[in-house]
C-alpha cells in the first residue's frame, strides 16, 4: 500500500498549497481518497476508490508507479507531472508519497478459515444463488417438512413464499417423479448422498436442465435432516447439443467428399477426419490413425515425413491459408500427388486452436499438362519463372493485400554492365553466368517465394509474406550476394553489381501487375542513373499531376541530384514569443530551380512526392545537410550567432542507419558546435515506425544534435509521442494553428502539447504564423517559438551572412 500528497501548481500561486491524500493497493487501484481528492480532481469522495491511478493522469509516462518516478518518490523527492480533471482539463501537479504509512513497510496480512456455525447472511445467500443459478431445499425428516431458498422458486418460476405442496413439487419433474422418490428414500434408509441431471418443467411451461443433490445429515446415528441443491445446467447441456449437432454436421459433410480431410490441435493431435484420409494414410504409412493419436508419433519411422510435415502444421497455425502440391510422402514407389489446402482453426477470441487440412488428388491434371504447364511458365534457360507466370502471381498478391493485408514486397534486379561479358570472355559466358547466378538466387530464397527472369540479365522477385522492413534487408542482403559472387568461365572472372528497384505492394497505389512491374523497372533504373549497385524503395505518395509531368521532373530531379545543380537553399527563421532570446534559429528549406530559366522554382510540395516516390528522397537529404554545412563553414562570424539550424528529414533518411554517420562526417570538419543542428521528424513517419525513430533519434543526440516532431498533434498518437519519444523540439501541426484564435477545441489542444512539453523538458514551436490573431493566442499559450509569414517569410541562404563592413583607414598624421 502506498500513501500519496498531491496538490495543483499554479505559476501565479501566492497562498499555500492545498495538498489531497489518495492511498492505493499494489495493484494501482485507488483504496481511499480525502474531500480535498474529490475538489482536485471533481469526483465523488466515494466514486474515486475503486478507480485505478492511471486514470487520473494524462498519460503512461505521468504515471507516478512508472520506474523513473517511482524512484525518485521512493527517496523522498517530489515529482512533476500532468493530471486530468473529471472534465478533461488537464493540470499540473505535484505528487509526493508520504513516509509514515502504517503498512508501507510490510505486506497487508490477510487470512481464510473455514465457516463455522456463524449464521449465513441472507444477502450472500441471494448472490450466491443468482451467480450460480441455484437452489437451497432442506427436508426435515422427523416432521416431514420441506423448505426452499428464493433460489428454487426462481428455478421453477415461482412467486418466492407460494403455497405448494410436496406432491405439487413433484408434479414440474413430470417424467422424473418416480426416479426423484427413489433417490430421497434410498437416501434417507442409507445415508448415501445422490446427484442427478433431470428436466423440468416450470410453472411457465418452460423446460430445463437441472442438477439435484442432496445429501443425509444425521444427529447421532439417526438421519434428521436431508439438504441439497438444485442447480439449472441448462446452458451446459445447450452448449453439449450444439457440439453434438455441429459434430454430426462436421462427419457428414467430411463424408460426403473423396477429398482427405483433417483437423489438428496446435500439439498435432487429430481433431477430427474422415474415412478417405484414415485410408490413405493407412494406405501410405502401414497403420491407421485414429482421433486423438499424434502425427509425430504416427511418422516416428518416418523421419523425413516427420519434419515436413511439422513444418507445414508449424505454418498453417500462423497462416490463414495456403496451398502445396505434393504426395503424401516421399518413397520410392509411385505416390499419388494432392493439392492441399491449409487452413487456420481460431476461437471466438481469435485465438489459433488448431488447422485442418483438405487435400485433392490432381495426379491425372499433372501428368496431362505436366509439361505444357511448365514450358509455358518458366524460362527454358535458366529454369526460373518467365514473366508470364511471375505476373499471374503478382496479380494474386494484389488481391490477397487487398482482402487480407497479407504484405507482400516485388524486388527487380537489373546487372549492371552484364552485356561486357560476352565481349570479355566469349559467346556463351553470359547466359552459363545467368544460369549460375539463378542457382545461387534460389539458394538464397524462400521456396515460396516467386523468382523470374523477365528479360536478358533482368530479374524480379516476388517476397511472400514479406513486408518494407524485412524486404529492405532481403534486398540489401542480395545486393551484396551478387556484388561478391565471381564465376570463372574459360579463365575470365565474371563478376558485376545489380541495381534494384523494390515496392512494397500494400504501399503501391492500386494497379495491375503489369503496372507495377513497369514502376519496379523505373525505381531500378532511378538507381542505375544514381550510381548503379543500390536500391531504390517505392514511397506511396498522391501525386496530383499527369504521369509524363511526373517522368519529366524525375528527369530533371535525377539531374539536380546527380550534378548537386539546381537545389536551392532557403532559410525561415522562427523568433521566440514567449521571452527575450538572442540569436538566429532557421529552418532549412529545399527549392528546386526549374529546367526553364526565368521560371518560378518548385515547391517542396511539387517535387518532394516524387522524390520519395522514386527513391531519390535519401540523397536530396544529404545533399541539403552537406551544402548547408559547405556554405556555414565560409561564414565563421554565424558561429557566435547561429543558435540553431534545422533540417526536415524524409522517411528513407530516417530509415537509414548509416545517416548519423554521413552527418558525423560532415561536423568532424565543422567549426559549427553539434547542438546547433537540429534535425525533424515527421509524426506519421514516428507512429508508423516507432522502432527505427528510437534508433534514428539515440544515434543524432550520441553526436550532440538535437531531434524535433515535425507535425505533432495531427492524430491522437501526436500526444503520447510527443511525451514519450526522445526529442527536444515539439512542432504543432499546421491543422492546430489554423483558426486557432476562434477554436476553442485548438486552443486546449495546443495547451495540451504545451504543457506535455513543458513537462517533458522540450521546446515547443508554432508553425504558419500568418495573421496577429494567431500570434496573440500562441503568445497567450505560452508556446516558444513561432514561424510563419507574419513574422518573417523564406529568403535566400545567402541573407543569413552576416553584411561585410568596410571601416575607412585614417591616414597617418
Amino acid at each position: 500500500m502506498k500513501e500519496f500528497l498531491i496538490s495543483r501548481v499554479r505559476p501565479d500561486q501566492t497562498e499555500e498549497r492545498r495538498h489531497a491524500r489518495i492511498r492505493i493497493d499494489d495493484n494501482g487501484s485507488i483504496t481511499y481518497a480525502d474531500a480535498a481528492a474529490e475538489q482536485l480532481f471533481g469526483y465523488d469522495q466515494h466514486v474515486l476508490p475503486g478507480m485505478l491511478l492511471k486514470q487520473l493522469v494524462a498519460t503512461r509516462q505521468d504515471n507516478p508507479l512508472m520506474p523513473p518516478h517511482d524512484e525518485k518518490l521512493r527517496e523522498g523527492l517530489p515529482v512533476i507531472i500532468t493530471l486530468r480533471h473529471r472534465d478533461g482539463i488537464f493540470f499540473t501537479g505535484e505528487i509526493k508519497m508520504r513516509v509514515q504509512v502504517s503498512d508501507a513497510d510490510q505486506a497487508a496480512e490477510a487470512a481464510i478459515d473455514l465457516r463455522r456455525e456463524a449464521p449465513l447472511d441472507p444477502r450472500v445467500l441471494q448472490v450466491v444463488e443468482e451467480a450460480g443459478k441455484l437452489g437451497i431445499w432442506e427436508l426435515d425428516v422427523r416432521h416431514n417438512h420441506l423448505t426452499w431458498s428464493e433460489g428454487v422458486y426462481r428455478l421453477f418460476e415461482l412467486r418466492p413464499g407460494q403455497d405448494i405442496s410436496p406432491e405439487h413439487a413433484l408434479y414440474y419433474f413430470h417424467d422424473h417423479q418416480q426416479r426423484v422418490r427413489a433417490s430421497f428414500r434410498r437416501c434417507l434408509r442409507s445415508g448415501r448422498p445422490f446427484c442427478m441431471d433431470l428436466t423440468l418443467l416450470t410453472a411457465r411451461q418452460h423446460k430445463r436442465w437441472v442438477r439435484l443433490s442432496g445429501k443425509a445429515l444425521n444427529k447421532g446415528e439417526q438421519v434428521t435432516l436431508l439438504a441439497g441443491t438444485i442447480v439449472d445446467v441448462s446452458d451446459e447441456y445447450r452448449r453439449a447439443a450444439e457440439k453434438q449437432h455441429w459434430q454430426g454436421l462436421l462427419r457428414s459433410l467430411m463424408a460426403a467428399t473423396d477429398d482427405l480431410v483433417v483437423a489438428v490441435n496446435t500439439d498435432l493431435c487429430i481433431l477430427a477426419m474422415n474415412r478417405a484420409y484414415a485410408d490413405q494414410f493407412e494406405r501410405t504409412f502401414q497403420q491407421r490413425p485414429k482421433e486423438g493419436d499424434q502425427l509425430t508419433h504416427l511418422l516416428q519411422e518416418y523421419p523425413n515425413e516427420r519434419r515436413l510435415y511439422q513444418r507445414l502444421w508449424e505454418r498453417a497455425f500462423e497462416r490463414d491459408t495456403f496451398c502445396v502440391e505434393m504426395p503424401l510422402a516421399q518413397q520410392e514407389r509411385e505416390l499419388p500427388v494432392y493439392e492441399i489446402h491449409y487452413h487456420r482453426l481460431l476461437n471466438a477470441d481469435g485465438e489459433t486452436v488448431g488447422a485442418a487440412h483438405m487435400a485433392r488428388n490432381i495426379s491425372s491434371r499433372m501428368r496431362a499438362g505436366e509439361n505444357l504447364n511448365y514450358l509455358s511458365s518458366h524460362d527454358p534457360m535458366t529454369g526460373l519463372l518467365n514473366r508470364r507466370e511471375l505476373l499471374n502471381r503478382i496479380q494474386r498478391a494484389i488481391d490477397v493485400g487487398m482482402n487480407r493485408g497479407t504484405p507482400y514486397s516485388l524486388l527487380y534486379l537489373d546487372l549492371d554492365h552484364f552485356a561486357e561479358f560476352n565481349t570479355l570472355s566469349g559467346p556463351g559466358a553470359g547466359d552459363r553466368y545467368l544460369r549460375e547466378l539463378a542457382n545461387m538466387l534460389t539458394a538464397k530464397l524462400r521456396q515460396r517465394d516467386a523468382l523470374a527472369r523477365v528479360a536478358g540479365d533482368k530479374f524480379a522477385i516476388l517476397l511472400d509474406n514479406c513486408g518494407e522492413t524485412e524486404a529492405r534487408k532481403v534486398a540489401e542482403n542480395l545486393r551484396i550476394t551478387i556484388e561478391s559472387f565471381s564465376f570463372e568461365w574459360r579463365g575470365h572472372p565474371l563478376q558485376t553489381t545489380v541495381s534494384a528497384g523494390l515496392i512494397p505492394i500494400p504501399s503501391a497505389e492500386p494497379g495491375t501487375s503489369e503496372d507495377l512491374l513497369a514502376l519496379a523497372a523505373d525505381l531500378c533504373q532511378t538507381a542505375r542513373n544514381a550510381g548503379r549497385n543500390r536500391v531504390h524503395v517505392h514511397r506511396d505518395q498522391t501525386i496530383a499531376m499527369a504521369e509524363h509531368e511526373a517522368r519529366e521532373l524525375l528527369q530533371h530531379l535525377q539531374d539536380c541530384v546527380q550534378r548537386g545543380e539546381g537545389i536551392v537553399l532557403e532559410f525561415q527563421s522562427m523568433r521566440p514569443v514567449s521571452s527575450v532570446t538572442w540569436g538566429d534559429y532557421v529552418e532549412i528549406l529545399a527549392r528546386l530551380a526549374d529546367a526553364t530559366p526565368g521560371s518560378p522554382h518548385w515547391q517542396p510540395d511539387a517535387f518532394l512526392p516524387v522524390a520519395e516516390r522514386f527513391d531519390l528522397a535519401q540523397q536530396l537529404d544529404r545533399q541539403v545537410i552537406e551544402r548547408t554545412l559547405a556554405w556555414l563553414s565560409k561564414h565563421p562570424l554565424l558561429e557566435p550567432r547561429l543558435k540553431l539550424c534545422s533540417f526536415n528529414l524524409s522517411l528513407a533518411s530516417v530509415l537509414d542507419h548509416t545517416l548519423a554517420d554521413f552527418v558525423g562526417t560532415l561536423l568532424e570538419s565543422c567549426r559549427f558546435p553539434a547542438d546547433t543542428f537540429c534535425f525533424e521528424i515527421r509524426e506519421r513517419d514516428a507512429s508508423q515506425h516507432p522502432e527505427a525513430i528510437q534508433r534514428c533519434c539515440d544515434d543524432l543526440h550520441d553526436l550532440g544534435c538535437k531531434v524535433a516532431l515535425d507535425g505533432a498533434g495531427a492524430s491522437v498518437q501526436g500526444y503520447a509521442l510527443a511525451a514519450r519519444l526522445p526529442v527536444d523540439i515539439i512542432k504543432l501541426d499546421q491543422a492546430l494553428i489554423q483558426n486557432l484564435a476562434d477554436d476553442p477545441v485548438q486552443q486546449v489542444m495546443v495547451e495540451a502539447l504545451h504543457k506535455i512539453a513543458e513537462v517533458s523538458g522540450k521546446i515547443t514551436v508554432a508553425p504558419f504564423i500568418e495573421s496577429d490573431e494567431a500570434l496573440r493566442e500562441v503568445r497567450r499559450l505560452g508556446i516558444h517559438f513561432a514561424q510563419g509569414f507574419r513574422l518573417a517569410p523564406p529568403r535566400p541562404l545567402d541573407e543569413l551572412a552576416p553584411p561585410v563592413v568596410d571601416w575607412p583607414h585614417r591616414s597617418a598624421p
